[in-house]
């Protein structure tokens, strides 16, 4: 079990009203471990809007609960098949903590997971171009271990999958899930790989140095995928801290995410020009290291594109963007932003 605090007795601590967050934990649930509430510092911090319900997220922001068409490109339930060589597996739809900014909003915490293990399996088999999957969610470190590690062996019986990676904000959330029996356990089944999702310098705590420690010292190599996120990051300061203090934790910044376009999370949207502004920012100053990627998940399952002068470009319409096969595509960023 993880120690959990429910949303009542995060709110009596500060002595504030519960009424204005109810209606948005009955629209999109919340959960919090009494480890990532215990580095709230007051209302509004950077904690905070990460994981505490905010009446922002009802608005009618006009985005979509899909906007990467996941559904549409999932050919059976829980697996996403988007990239040739790639797929995703859907493996839970529970995390530790539920982010109010998650690209899944939609079905996280919603009600039980929508895989079908067998069918997923059999895809992943007969599609002999995927040599890549990644567990994903929620959170695949929730699984249970014995669960998870007839997952794993399952999947390496496939003579074409290579490479297994496992998207996971456990060692953020809750570091002390990650224990040594686990990382024994995952070290089975190399080659296989986590990311992680630090997004602010206070989450790099000594609980979350430790759980990255194991990781590594278990030969999994580490990468972690930062949102950026409007009034919690979208700070040269913030960024140079938080990718300086992943690699002290062993931990490589991979990529610096733009806010997908979800219903409910447009009030943590920046510019795409911000993005940009912040990577720039970095060279010279931290290790090329540390300087992760820049991307923007387009619409449509159009896919991940890295934001550069080669493939982005504004007008007097917007921003257009080449996706991967070289093709514009136009992309809507917030209202008067160049």
């Amino acid at each position: 079990m993880i120690p959990s605090i429910t949303l009542d007795e995060l709110l009596a601590r500060f002595k504030l009203d519960p009424a204005p967050f109810k209606p948005v934990a009955g629209r999109y649930p919340c959960r919090l471990t009494r480890y990532y509430a215990g580095l709230i510092q007051k209302p509004g911090d950077p904690i905070w809007r990460q994981c505490v319900p905010d009446p922002l997220e009802l608005a009618d922001d006009g985005q979509h609960p899909d906007p990467l068409d996941e559904e549409r490109l999932s050919p059976v339930p829980g697996l996403i098949h988007r990239y040739p060589d790639r797929a995703v597996l859907l493996v839970s739809n529970r995390c530790a903590v539920y982010c109010r900014f998650c690209m899944r909003k939609r079905q996280v915490g919603c009600g039980a997971v929508g895989l079908d293990m067998e069918r997923a399996i059999a895809y992943l088999a007969a599609t002999p171009q995927i040599r890549d999957v990644v567990l994903s969610g929620g959170d695949p470190l929730l699984l249970p271990a014995d669960q998870l590690h007839s997952l794993l062996g399952r999947l390496r019986t496939i003579p074409h999958l290579e490479i297994i990676r496992i998207g996971s904000r456990v060692p953020v959330t809750a570091p002390g899930l990650i224990t040594p029996a686990l990382c024994r356990m995952l070290a089975e089944h190399h080659p296989l790989y986590l990311n992680t999702h630090f997004n602010h310098p206070r989450e790099l705590t000594g609980e979350a140095a430790q759980a990255c420690c194991l990781l590594a010292d278990a030969g999994i190599p580490l990468g972690n995928q930062t949102v950026l996120l409007r009034g919690i990051n979208d700070q040269h300061a913030v960024l140079e801290q938080l990718f300086s203090g992943l690699l002290r934790l062993r931990v490589r910044p991979y990529y610096l995410h733009q806010m997908d376009l979800v219903k409910g999370t447009a009030h943590f949207r920046t510019p795409l020009v911000r993005g940009m502004e912040l990577i720039a920012g970095l060279r010279g100053k931290v290790s090329g290291l540390a300087i992760p990627h820049f991307v923007v998940d387009l619409p449509g399952g159009q896919g991940k594109v890295p934001l550069l002068a080669q493939t982005a470009r504004h007008g007097d319409d917007g921003w257009t963007i080449r996706n991967l096969a070289g093709n514009p595509v136009s992309y809507h960023d917030l209202p008067g932003s160049l």
